[in-house]
């Protein structure tokens, strides 16, 4: 029986996994090449930066809210099948647009797609994670994200080696985005309730947050304060000439292609050597900005490479952190 949990825990990991795979695919596809396409729609570099900054704030602000919705209503398949949707779907309307404010939008319109199903698929793996360790369940399921992010910009490097144009980019990665859409229905079929996954006590339904969560959620937010978003990186490259226009998709695909790498290998030390990771995973990408900004192509390089060390890391072991904090009826949020 035990064994049986496990493999269907597993199972639901790996199919969420897939799920993510594709819409990485997607919308990181479209990010190695936003900053150069809102250039070219005559967008500034402080105007990129904002852009790029404030669809971030979006991306994290809103997931307290659809978190707690997710956890009052327990809608948590409707609220994530309207969330990828529109997460996904604002990607291939990229190629529609003829002015930055409307690629701006479409922006900042994907992000809010993001904010919207991801604290409700992090719920939903930290139930499937507790039989085969949150470290490692996580690290996992990041492994196949990042496959996707990795493949994605290789991808868009490709159509743009063939001449093509940015917009037939974001129209190629509706493929993806239809991918991602089919697979999280088959996940829905499979796997009705996901909570059936986790077994639970009466001692976890009445905890709530401890004040280590919160000094933790606190350090997190400075830590994502000092990250830089790769669509300014991109226009940096770009605007002084570091790299050529075929090759910045390629530097975020080496980067994605480490982080799928890191992240599976942080969140299995998480399971073995617990918070001391997460530490590690946090000073370890410190030297990424001065090798980006301040370097040539090696160096730059270099930079994005470490720079996606830290996205794998963050990513594992931060959602491991927080699923073994949490009690199960308060994941969303």
């Amino acid at each position: 029986m035990a064994l049986t949990w496990k493999r269907a825990s597993l199972a639901f990991v790996v199919l969420m996994g897939i799920v993510s795979l594709f819409s990485d695919m997607t919308y990181e596809g479209a990010r190695s090449i936003t900053g150069q396409f809102l250039a070219l729609l005559g967008a500034s570099g402080a105007t990129i930066g904002f852009i790029s900054g404030f669809g971030e704030f979006i991306g994290y602000a809103i997931r307290l809210v659809s978190g707690y919705i997710g956890d009052r209503t327990k809608r948590y398949w409707t609220i994530i099948f309207f969330g990828y949707a529109v997460n996904l779907i604002s990607v291939p309307l990229l190629a529609l647009t003829k002015h930055w404010k409307t690629a701006a939008l479409l922006i900042f319109t994907e992000r809010l797609g993001k904010a919207i199903r991801t604290p409700i698929r992090d719920a939903m793996l930290s139930n499937a994670t507790q039989e085969i360790g949150h470290g490692w369940g996580f690290g996992l399921h990041e492994f196949l994200d990042q496959l996707g992010a990795l493949l994605g910009p290789l991808a868009v490097s490709l159509v743009l080696y063939f001449k093509y144009k940015y917009r037939i980019c974001f129209l190629f990665l509706f493929i993806p985005a239809i991918s991602a859409l089919s697979a999280l229905t088959l996940l829905r079929l499979q796997y009705p309730n996901p909570r059936e996954l986790e077994k639970t006590s009466t001692e976890l339904e009445i905890k709530g947050f401890s004040r280590t969560f919160w000094f933790y959620l606190f350090a997190v937010a400075l830590i994502a304060i000092s990250y830089i978003d790769f669509p300014l990186i991109a226009y940096h490259l770009d605007r002084i000439n570091i790299a050529s226009r075929e090759q910045i998709p390629i530097f975020y695909a080496a980067a994605m292609g480490v982080s799928s790498v890191s992240a599976l290998s942080f969140g299995y030390l998480f399971d073995r050597i617990g918070f001391f990771t997460t530490i590690i995973g946090f000073l370890m990408p410190i030297p990424f900005a001065p090798l980006i900004f301040l370097g040539n192509f090696y160096s730059a390089l270099i930079g994005v490479v470490i720079w996606g060390i830290g996205i794998g890391a963050q990513e594992s072991i931060m959602r491991a952190t927080v699923a073994k904090m949490s009690p199960i009826y308060k994941r969303g949020s």
